[in-house]
């Protein structure tokens, strides 16, 4: 399918969202043209950065570790054939999709072809910006690195790597706590009760929900799957950055009302790579409607020459079933705060007694803005849900 390079975004295309997220069309435009300008001052800043010492030694020691990572992941799955060539044919695609972010084809390399060729891609410089988490946004989430479940969780393995990098100095961001969530192979968040969103085992339920906290290089990794699709979004994945956050050492959470909220991000992936994992079970079981990149509110707004909102990846195997490698910089203003955003918005709280909504939401007919009111007392729990997590077995009823 061919697109036309110009997109048109009419007010009826920004009342799109998430079922129960709304946003003022023409407030939403100005904010925009805002951020457009916020983030070409961004790309300048890490362009001036670059090639200080710093950077490029990050840089170094990002191809090694995506190599060796990348190794290991085949190593601990027992997979020796080599990987899948795929090309896509980039005219094809979306203007903002002109880069290719598969870096399949190439990972069958010679013993004299850099690592850096396959893994030397870097988005750093590419910002992704601040944009909704959307209305379903739980906070207290269980800190673990895979996030994927016993139940609910079926599908196309991603590994995914995250960096944070600071665009005012190129330098990594240690200590950043990122939430991460998407809809299962079905198009189903977990922890959510609205319409068009049942969750199995509802307020309760934790799959594919997750945090953990940047190491030193500013990096994240997430054992997860490839989102399944649902009515009216394209496909992303939900990021949500916490900056000088307090930690409660009981059990591993934020406390509550302490840091910022630095970045509300989400991670698009692009029409081919989509296409061949909704032909894989259980994706061929979701009876929602498609939502194309080109038709999607949000990767809209986030895409531009500014930043791009698409990891690099590469198929560790032959196929899917073998799943995927991926990774992104995101280059973010560590002193910027969207607490008191009306694109922070927290649906509902995961805590000791279990998951329960927010009734001040915009999910649920509430204001919306900010996070608003914890729970007296409320402090997110830890603890895991019961059960191990393997990839999973079941896929949940839409």
């Amino acid at each position: 399918m061919r697109f036309s390079g110009i997109l048109t975004v009419t007010a009826a295309t920004l009342a799109l969202a998430h079922p129960g997220e709304k946003h003022d069309p023409a407030v939403l435009k100005r904010e925009l043209r805002a951020r457009d300008l916020q983030a070409i001052k961004a790309r300048n800043a890490l362009n001036s950065c670059s090639s200080t010492d710093d950077a490029v030694q990050l840089n170094q020691r990002n191809v090694a570790r995506r190599a060796q990572t990348t190794r290991q992941l085949r190593k601990d799955r027992g997979i020796t054939a080599n990987p899948q060539k795929w090309r896509r044919d980039l005219a094809a695609l979306e203007e903002w999709e002109a880069i290719d972010h598969n870096k399949t084809g190439i990972l069958n390399y010679a013993p004299d072809t850099p690592e850096e060729e396959i893994f030397g891609g870097n988005t750093s410089a590419i910002l992704s910006p601040t944009i909704t988490d959307g209305p379903y946004y739980v906070w207290g989430e269980i800190t673990r690195q895979d996030v994927r479940e016993e139940l609910y969780s079926e599908g196309v393995d991603v590994f995914l790597e995250v960096q944070y990098i600071d665009v005012n100095t190129c330098r990594p961001i240690p200590g950043a706590f990122v939430d991460i969530w998407n809809a299962n192979a079905t198009g189903i968040y977990s922890g959510i009760v609205a319409t068009g969103n049942v969750a199995a085992d509802e307020w309760d339920s934790t799959y594919l929900r997750g945090i953990q906290e940047t190491n030193e290089d500013g990096i994240v990794t997430f054992q997860t799957i490839f989102p399944g699709h649902y009515d009216g979004r394209a496909t992303h994945t939900h990021l949500l950055t916490h900056l000088n956050a307090t930690v409660n050492r009981n059990n591993g959470t934020l406390e509550v009302g302490t840091g910022s909220v630095a970045h509300i991000g989400q991670l698009f992936w692009n029409e081919v790579l989509r296409t061949a994992v909704e032909e894989t079970t259980p994706y061929n079981q979701n009876t929602q409607a498609i939502t194309t990149n080109a038709d999607d509110m949000w990767s809209i707004e986030q895409a531009s020459d500014e930043y791009d909102p698409f990891p690099e990846y590469v198929y560790l195997g032959n196929g899917l079933d073998d799943g995927l490698f991926a990774w992104i910089q995101i280059g973010i203003n560590a002193s910027a705060d969207y607490t008191d955003n009306s694109y922070y918005s927290i649906a509902a709280y995961y805590d000791e007694d279990g998951g329960h909504q927010n009734t001040d939401s915009s999910a649920f007919g509430g204001g919306g803005g900010g996070g608003g009111e914890m729970p007296s007392g409320a402090a997110p729990s830890g603890a895991m849900p019961s059960g191990e997590i393997p990839a999973g077995t079941a896929a949940p009823s839409a």
